[in-house]
């Protein structure tokens, strides 16, 4: 009998295993992406939380945190009789906008502060 040939193994096992490292890596980029969206979202409710503790307007607290936060973001402030408190939900799109809008979701950061005397 003769030897068999393998010729053509590697090419078939490149072909199975391609795919999954590109699922893996994009899944990775999401994960990344979603992270990175949080962190924006926190700091914008931090910073909008602080800028209406020190007195300031609504509407200009939630202009400093606009300037923080991803586009697309929606910033709610609600002050309690000593706190302030401030939700900020973002979109997280994919990647470099991978797969447009279909693949999108939310994230959501809230922020707490006390309000500062007022002199």
């Amino acid at each position: 009998m003769g030897r068999r040939s393998e010729s053509g193994a590697v090419t078939a096992e490149t072909a199975v295993v391609l795919p999954l490292i590109a699922v893996f890596a994009v899944s990775m980029a999401w994960l990344v992406s979603g992270g990175i969206t949080h962190v924006r979202a926190l700091d914008a409710a931090r910073e909008t939380a602080r800028a209406a503790a020190r007195s300031e307007s609504t509407r200009g607290a939630v202009t400093l945190g606009n300037r923080v936060a991803p586009s697309g973001s929606r910033i709610s402030v609600g002050r309690d009789e000593g706190t302030v408190v401030v939700t900020v939900s973002s979109p997280v799109n994919g990647p470099a906008g991978l797969f447009g809008r279909w693949a999108s979701f939310r994230v959501e950061a809230e922020a707490v502060a006390a309000r500062e005397p007022t002199p």
